[in-house]
């Protein structure tokens, strides 16, 4: 017996446990293992966790509201918050839509789902080489705990934090709690955020009138709001919505003819808030702001020069103007009106802004044709000439261009107010290459062209691409007293505690002359004559003291009337994007009609005076040319609806000449 071990010493067999003894030893094993990881895991992740305390303060980009020249509101861009709904004020299917598309198990869980997580990360790592969007998983209280607490930055330590604060929130707060915080709180795309913004935004109503089919294109944005966007996606979003309503189909939230009903009813978005008007000008008025003051900090209030009635009139007189000139080929306008002092007063870049968003009346550089012969003519009178200076319209020859009227016709012996006023094309050419294109460019840019000027001969006759805004500050002068006015349209910049951080009237720019007398006064009076017995007659309106000019390109591809009264200039263009031709469409007709009927509403609210500096003496014409003088008139007066065929200008496009040709 010298070999039996006694008991307890090494080699004795282990007695087994018990499959109870088991579960109750792998039990507390792995929860002590799983409190040191959770201790480890919030030692980690929550040393920095954002401060919830301030859990309803409301953080989002700042808004700029723009004014009107009398205080009327424009429009409001960057953020926008309408004040938190209560959830029970709702329809029913509201909520029910977020919840069937973003969180099936929202009311069984407890901050996050693990089976969804799991599920995510599966499908991501099936997808990931397929360039998709990958799915995150993420519960309503996790998006929630994101949007008001986190950055939307992708990676692990923001994901984990997202976790601690959604469980965080389902222990402070109700369900129902979390789902209105929600839904108050989340970004629909366009600058709103919360339901009740969106409603508003999209289909101008309060969130309480929201249908189902409404609800359903809401939810789908909370994918992507600018991917599923449903003014600028929509087919892409109405394919989404369609999802949400099978999602909630499927839950059991709504019956097959409730969501056949859905479908079939027509859901009308609003491409832009109801409230926002002249959205051409504040596009251009926006990138101003940043230009004077940077990009904002706090909410802005900026006062602009528009004048909310002038711009109805403007947008009206253009939409009906190209409406009724469709049949000609004309699809697009454009139209600017500025003071003596350059302040823009209507601004309008096209037919419709919900359907182009592209501004003519400054993106756009179109040939000016005759509209830009008053430089011309400028030039010649400071040169000596007066508007009783005899001419002669007959072939001419600079160098290998030969310009041409488009009859083919000459008029032989006229004065220079008679070329101007019938836009006859030989007297300009001629007119430009005596005093010099370098001589016409300087003039021009004096009075504030800002695009190139090629200095070929044709020139002249407006071979020159400008825009809208440009023509009406360079015909400023002409309407002003002779002083320089370059459009603008923004007179002061505040923030909304009333913080002045620009204003014009402080430090002005000096009002410089660029016409002297006697040469204002000659053009004047010459520009007079286009509107009274030229080719803008159509452009006339009684009992007013106007003065402007047409203008037509090369086979009708563009078309101007740009006109004056005293202290106030309105430029008008009409054409095609597309650059193709029109139908015999020239500044005489449809661009005039359009200036007209603008003026006619617009005159009696500005109560214009006469056109300064505009009654100086003529001298008398030498020689018999006044014996021909009514003869020339009566020929260019035939249909009042086809204007002179000298209008047409025979120029190269500025776009089409030799690069070797000179620009100034």
């Amino acid at each position: 017996m010298a070999n039996a071990q006694p008991p307890g010493q090494k080699g004795s067999p282990r007695p087994k446990r018990s499959l109870l003894q088991n579960l109750i030893y792998w039990t507390l094993v792995l929860g002590v293992w799983g409190l040191i990881f959770l201790v480890a895991f919030f030692a980690v992740f929550a040393v920095d966790l954002p401060d919830t305390s301030k859990l309803y303060d409301v953080k989002r980009q700042p808004s700029v509201s723009y004014l009107d020249r009398s205080g009327a509101l424009l429009a409001v861009r960057g953020s926008q918050y309408a004040p938190p709904i209560d959830l029970d004020k709702l329809p029913p299917h509201v909520p029910r839509a977020f919840i069937a598309i973003e969180d099936r198990w929202y009311y069984w869980h407890f901050g996050f789902n693990p089976w969804g997580i799991i599920r995510s990360g599966i499908y991501n790592l099936q997808h990931r080489d397929q360039g998709g969007p990958l799915r995150g998983g993420s519960t309503i209280t996790q998006q929630l705990a994101r949007n008001l607490f986190l950055t939307p930055s992708q990676n692990y330590r923001r994901k984990a934090q997202e976790l601690i604060l959604a469980v965080w929130l389902e222990a402070r707060f109700s369900k129902k709690q979390i789902l209105e915080l929600y839904l108050n709180r989340v970004y629909f795309g366009a600058g709103a955020y919360g339901i009740e913004a969106a409603s508003q935004r999209y289909f101008g109503k309060p969130a309480t009138q929201l249908t189902l089919g409404e609800s359903a294109l809401l939810a789908g944005l909370m994918k992507g709001p600018s991917r599923y966007s449903p003014v600028a996606s929509t087919d892409r979003a109405a394919r989404r919505a369609t999802v949400v309503l099978d999602e909630m189909l499927e839950a059991g939230f709504i019956t097959s003819a409730e969501r056949a009903q859905a479908i079939r009813t027509k859901v009308r978005v609003n491409p832009v808030l109801a409230n926002q008007r002249a959205q051409y000008f504040v596009d251009w008025a926006d990138d101003q702001v940043r230009a004077l003051v940077g990009e904002p900090t706090e909410d802005l209030v900026v006062e602009t020069t528009l004048d909310l009635p002038l711009q109805a009139s403007a947008e009206q007189a253009v939409k009906a103007g190209v409406a009724a000139a469709k049949g000609q080929g004309v699809e697009q306008g454009a139209l600017v009106s500025i003071d003596g002092e350059g302040r823009i007063r209507a601004y309008v870049g096209g037919t419709d802004y919900l359907e182009t968003q592209f501004d003519r009346a400054t993106m756009a550089k179109r040939q000016a044709g005759s509209a830009f012969k008053p430089f011309v003519y400028l030039a010649a009178v400071e040169a000596g000439r007066t508007p009783a200076t005899p001419v002669v319209d007959e072939p001419l020859k600079i160098g290998e261009w030969e310009p041409r009227n488009y009859t083919g016709q000459f008029l032989g012996p006229i004065t220079l107010s008679t070329a101007l006023a019938q836009s006859v094309n030989t007297v300009a050419a001629r007119l430009a290459n005596e005093v010099g294109t370098s001589n016409v460019a300087a003039t021009a840019r004096r009075l504030g062209i800002s695009s190139p000027i090629q200095l070929d001969p044709s020139m002249a006759l407006g071979a020159v691409e400008v825009s809208p805004l440009e023509m009406a500050q360079a015909y400023a002068p002409f309407a002003n007293g002779g002083y320089l006015a370059r459009g603008y349209g923004i007179e002061r910049i505040r923030t909304a505690t009333g913080r002045v951080l620009y204003d014009r009237s402080l430090d002005p720019p000096p009002r410089a002359p660029v016409i002297g007398q006697p040469a204002l006064g000659y053009m004047v009076t010459m520009m007079r004559g286009v509107v009274t017995n030229g080719t803008g007659t159509r452009a006339n309106v009684p009992g007013y003291d106007l003065a402007g000019k047409t203008g037509t390109t090369s086979d009708y591809r563009d078309a101007w009337f740009v006109g004056y009264t005293g202290g106030f200039v309105t430029a008008v263009w009409v054409g095609k994007d597309d650059n193709k031709s029109m139908k015999r469409v020239t500044g005489g007709n449809a661009p005039a009609g359009i200036w007209r009927d603008y003026m006619t509403a617009a005159l009696p609210r500005l109560k214009v005076a006469p056109i300064p500096g505009g009654d100086v003496e003529i001298p008398e014409a030498q020689g018999p040319i006044d014996q021909i003088l009514d003869g020339v008139t009566d020929f260019f007066r035939g249909e009042d609806d086809e204007p002179p065929p000298s209008e047409f200008d025979q120029a190269p496009r500025a776009r089409d000449r030799r690069p070797e040709e000179p620009v100034y």
